[in-house]
């Protein structure tokens, strides 16, 4: 008797950025991951604000709408030197949460580090690194851009649920409706 097949999940990962807002989709079934879509929503930095934040929710409602993923997965932003920077940078996640939200998918959270952990194996990886790792563990042809790969790594992050490759010790903080799942 055959084993029955898993279901395919398609996860959004999301690198936000003000300047770029980098996207990955990837599907998994059972243990396998495959890469359906990536890429950049990028922004005028000579458009206001609130042009630009309209930008980059077009964009990802439209990213959204094409490949239908079922999970979202969002890095947390850090805190720069910059108060500034890191304002406007909240201020871009704060768009990609709403679409994603806003379209009633499911949205958990990992901080830089987790991301690293699970694609790369350890916190402190470079980009580099991760992009290679991106390509490997996806069989992609060539390397994707940097925020490009940040999301798939956010992506496959999620995919492991925490248990991939660099063993995270902790999950990503799974959000539905307000209220911590």
């Amino acid at each position: 008797m055959k084993s029955p097949v898993p279901p395919t999940h398609r996860i959004l990962g999301i690198d936000p950025g003000l300047r770029s807002t980098g996207f990955g989709v990837i599907d998994q079934t059972g243990n396998t991951l495959a890469y359906v879509a990536s890429g950049c929503i990028k922004t005028d930095a000579d458009n206001t604000l609130p042009q630009r934040i309209k930008t980059l929710l077009d964009g990802l409602v439209e990213i959204i709408a094409t490949y239908r993923p079922q999970q979202a997965a969002v890095e947390i932003v850090f805190v720069n030197v910059n108060p500034q920077s890191t304002l406007l940078l909240g201020q871009a996640r704060g768009a990609a949460v709403a679409a994603l939200v806003t379209a009633d998918l499911p949205v958990a959270e990992y901080t830089a580090l987790q991301v690293k952990q699970a694609v790369v194996g350890h916190g402190k990886a470079a980009k580099e690194q991760v992009q290679a790792m991106v390509a490997r563990l996806l069989k992609l042809p060539g390397t994707p851009s940097a925020d490009a790969a940040d999301a798939l790594a956010c992506a496959i992050a999620h995919a492991h649920g925490g248990q991939g490759m660099g063993g995270l010790a902790t999950l990503g903080k799974r959000v539905r409706g307000g209220r911590l799942m």
